[in-house]
């Protein structure tokens, strides 16, 4: 009898996941930086001829894919040097390399060819020729789903394997944030082709009602509460004070100045969601020492943001301190004159659209525990503001029917907990003290010991699998 061994570590980066405004869901940040295109790690780029439609027999066209290679490290097809395969997430596949330090640092270890596949509608892996083609209405968009995007990357490592002679290759499956849940649900969907996966901060159980809708807002705040219970007052007072500004004579024009945006505010909303995101993505990057993975930040950057707001001088307004604070977030550097409210720089606007179609991820702000915005998950408004979008419903109970995460679904089968190991071969790793991804990135001198010994674990079970692949106990399935 077949037996699948699942071979996973799961990290719940205590801030882990998923960065939500009540009308603009996103998971990174459409205020980043800009892909650097610098990076110190060396790659090949490369393109893949994938269908547009991997689950019909109709042709319905193709597109490019691109690809980054590095085999520099890698000892051959002969002496079955592993293939590591960073899931590529909702946007520019380079940026997500140069901030995988982790994978980059082990490949010499382990002997292993690196591979960044890049995610169908971003970044050049564009279908219909352009993005405006590609993003023009629901039908032309309807091909970006996250089964089309792990079945490119199935096709795409067959295809690498064959052409290398490399079939026999153990192949390590990464990923960050969505491209966590991506190299997990991969591992489920296409076991035969990998021998483990590590998924980071990947947030698979936040659908439908597994975890509580409040949980993510929660723990943001709690971390702005960590460092000044003062810092966190100001912020759940600001909206308020945003509101009301906003109703006065002459309020978005006040509000305008006093946030610096570039151009003139139409509604409150907008601001919100801007300052939401803001601390949401702090959080995510609350890293211990300097870093720019969404922007240049100073290390412990909510500690800062909340410095600046309880350091203001007496008299102060609320708004005036909320400036001062988000502005570390923001324009850390002091290079950015104004702020554009619309901001796109890593091409993530594709998440708005998985985000109407299955990737629905119930969100709500508790009023005692939150700082953010009182709002509940609604499902009726979500519908319409789809509908208002692209003419679309929104699937809410799709995913975890493809890829499980009820008792009563894919995961009763394959037993799966993010708190807690729950066999030898599904792995938990918790890292309370964490941000976003934190243990793919480059390691420094500043690395924390838990951090340090958390990797230290992660490359034990990395070796296990290999190991046990080239001894034949841990192919996708055993006899």
């Amino acid at each position: 009898m077949a037996t699948f061994r699942p071979h996973f570590i799961l990290l719940l980066l205590l801030l882990c996941i998923i960065t939500f405004t009540q009308s603009t869901p996103l998971f990174l940040g459409k205020y980043a930086k800009k892909p650097n295109k610098l990076s110190s790690y060396k790659y090949k780029t490369q393109y893949f001829t994938q269908q547009l439609d991997h689950f019909s027999f109709q042709d319905s066209g193709n597109f490019s894919q691109r690809y980054l290679i590095n085999a520099d490290n890698w000892v051959g097809a002969q002496r079955k040097g592993p293939i590591f395969m960073y899931c590529g997430n909702e946007g520019d596949i380079e940026w997500f390399a140069s901030n995988s330090g982790f994978i980059w640092e082990i490949a010499p270890r382990f002997g292993a060819m690196l591979l960044f596949p890049e995610h169908r509608y971003y970044g050049e892996s564009m279908p219909y020729g352009s993005k405006e083609e590609a993003y023009k209405n629901s039908t032309t968009l309807s091909y970006l789903t996250a089964e089309q995007a792990i079945a490119d990357y199935a096709v795409l490592l067959r295809e690498l394997k064959q052409n290398l002679s490399a079939e026999g290759c153990p192949v390590v499956l990464f990923g960050g944030s969505y491209g966590g849940m991506l190299a997990a649900w991969m591992r489920l969907k296409y076991p035969h082709l990998t021998v483990g996966a590590l998924a980071s901060s990947a947030p698979i159980l936040q659908f439908e009602d597994i975890v509580p809708p409040e949980t993510f807002y929660n723990i943001v705040s709690n971390d702005f509460r960590r460092e000044s219970i003062n810092c966190f007052n100001t912020i759940k007072e600001s909206w308020g004070e945003l509101q009301s500004m906003g109703e006065n004579t002459d309020g978005l024009n006040q509000l305008t100045k006093t946030f610096h945006l570039c151009g003139e505010l139409k509604n409150t909303q907008d601001l919100s969601d801007w300052l939401s995101s803001a601390y949401s993505y702090l959080a995510m990057v609350d890293y211990p020492y300097p870093s720019d993975f969404l922007m240049p930040l100073p290390g412990h950057p909510i500690r800062e943001v909340c410095k600046r707001i309880d350091s203001a001088a007496d008299g102060t307004s609320v708004l005036d301190r909320i400036f001062y604070g988000v502005s570390i977030y923001y324009n850390f550097t002091g290079a950015v004159n104004c702020f554009k409210l619309d901001d796109d720089p890593h091409g993530m606007s594709g998440w708005q659209w998985q985000a109407c179609t299955e990737m629905v991820m119930p969100m709500s702000s508790d009023p005692e525990k939150s700082m953010f915005p009182i709002f509940n998950f609604n499902k009726t408004y979500e519908e319409e503001r789809c509908i208002r979008s692209y003419g679309v419903k929104p699937r809410f109970r799709w995913i975890t029917t493809e890829f499980g995460g009820h008792s009563d679904g894919h995961y009763s089968k394959l037993p799966f907990s993010v708190l807690q190991n729950v066999s030898e071969s599904l792995v938990a790793l918790v890292t309370e003290e964490g941000a976003h991804h934190l243990d793919l990135r480059a390691s420094t001198p500043n690395d924390p010991d838990w951090l340090v010994q958390q990797r230290v674990s992660e490359i034990r079970l990395i070796k296990g699998w290999i190991d046990d692949y080239n001894q034949g106990k841990g192919s996708a399935f055993s006899m």
